[in-house]
């Protein structure tokens, strides 16, 4: 099924180096230390591809999982780049690298990593990374603030490496994408009105998700298998996790798919945030099924082309699907669509490496433009024909695009923490956690005071 038709679906069906130990620490634990040795193999001030070659560290006393760190090497100049790996010692099947642009002309190489782990007290050795113009022109180097002459190792703080979201080593420059670097934890809301939600419920028939806005999806439709169920048995809060488990046996009658909604449509511009637990294997079964795992915001369809429509969406794939052959992350941003001939009015950016894990969502939607976060990192900027028009929904849902026809039941689980959002407000990420930190430090719950439409 196409990546379009699945989003048809959607809005018809509204109503030792590396150790592969799970056992690791929280890479925030101030146990962890983090440092960065950087050399290059083409030490001239302009070249045809530039070669820095890197070890991280882990000088701290705790594991930490490769697929939260990333690396940024900052570039002066906004030509077109490409990414690559010559050779690594942990495989460069792991590593990925993409380009961010900064306000402005600069740019960085976000180096990222799909797998594996950094023991304490040990390196990951030669990362032999490299990258070039598209169009294989040579370029000056000797003005990017990352970059150095050195032939050997040394410590490097112009590159700098981010943990979990939080910067762990080096000193960036440029303009970071993050509207207020330097926030004041103690910052009041400054909105029309703040939802927030810990998710401590009995099960999805506690009656408080009703009397505190909230609709257990149950009707059928899409998206997703044509004929699946959508059960509330899938939704659950074991520790005040909002718990979605989805499995099929292969079969559209044994497909079960789950998803929470708000029942209000109040929310357009300002800042939606949620922790988000994302998976790349099942809870039980064998893995390969097509399912998405979501965070997303939306309007209802009422007419093909409907100028009114509106969609927000954070898409995780851990198996691929829409024609992606491996785990992939969307961020995408709905005008509208058109149902028969298929004509499909968004704009997304993807990024392919697993997401497995805990991650911190923000989209943050004001002055005509979108911008998605990752762990504290823009990932996305949507805005123009895109920005939506009216009020929305906020849902999460877990669903399979379509079966892939093994045997046995299999069951596949997303889960999130908290969901949080601050009307007409712009709220840096930063601020978000720390607000989020306040509410439950003074035991809030549940709080809803932004008003009906």
């Amino acid at each position: 099924m196409s990546r379009n038709f699945g989003k048809l679906l959607l809005s018809l069906g509204l109503s030792s180096v590396l150790v592969g130990a799970t056992l690791v620490a929280t890479p925030a634990a101030a146990a962890q230390a983090v440092r960065l040795q950087y050399r290059t193999s083409a030490p001239g001030a302009t070249t045809a591809q530039a070669e820095p070659w890197l070890r991280l560290h882990n000088d701290g006393t705790t594991t930490i999982p490769l697929n939260q760190v990333k690396i940024r090497y900052y570039l002066t100049g906004a030509e077109t780049y490409r990414f690559a790996c010559s050779w690594a010692v942990i495989g460069c099947a792991t590593i990925n690298g993409q380009f961010v642009r900064q306000q402005g002309n600069d740019q960085y190489l976000e180096v990222g990593f799909s797998s594996g782990s950094l023991a304490s007290g040990q390196n990951t050795s030669d990362m032999q990374l490299r990258f070039y113009r598209a169009d294989w022109q040579t370029f000056t180097q000797s003005d990017d603030y990352s970059y150095g002459s050195q032939t050997s190792y040394a410590d490097w703080d112009k590159i700098a490496v981010y943990v979990n979201g939080q910067l762990a080593w080096g000193k960036p420059t440029g303009t970071e994408p993050d509207p207020d670097p330097d926030p004041d934890p103690t910052d009041p809301p400054g909105g029309a009105g703040e939802l927030f939600d810990d998710f401590t419920y009995t099960g999805s028939s506690d009656p408080r998700l009703a009397q505190r806005g909230w609709t257990v999806r149950s009707s059928s439709g899409g998206p997703g298998v044509p004929g699946a169920t959508w059960s509330p048995a899938g939704v659950s809060f074991p520790g005040g996790l909002l718990t979605l488990d989805s499995s099929t046996n292969g079969t559209a009658a044994g497909t079960v798919q789950t998803e929470l909604s708000t029942a209000s449509r109040k929310f357009r511009e300002g800042t939606y945030a949620a922790r988000v637990r994302f998976s790349d294997a099942p809870t039980s079964g064998p893995d390969g099924e097509h399912v998405v795992q979501t965070f997303f915001t939306i309007t209802p369809l009422r007419y093909n082309l409907d100028p009114d429509y509106g969609e927000l969406d954070f898409e995780y794939l851990p198996n691929g699907g829409w024609g992606e052959p491996g785990n992939i992350l969307y961020a995408t941003s709905w005008e509208t669509y058109q149902a028969e001939p298929w004509q499909a009015v968004n704009t997304h950016t993807e990024e392919r490496a697993s997401f497995a894990g805990w991650h911190d969502l923000v989209i943050q939607v004001s002055g005509g433009r979108m911008k998605y976060y990752v762990d504290g990192r823009l990932f996305a900027d949507h805005g123009d024909i895109y920005y939506p028009e009216t009020p929305m929904w906020i849902m999460f849902n877990q669903w399979f695009i379509d079966l892939q026809g093994a045997s046995g039941t299999r069951t596949y689980r997303q889960q999130v923490d908290y969901l949080y959002h601050s009307k007409n407000e712009v709220v840096a990420p930063s601020v978000v956690t720390s607000r989020i930190n306040a509410l439950r430090a003074a035991g809030t719950a549940f709080k809803d005071t932004v008003p009906n439409p």
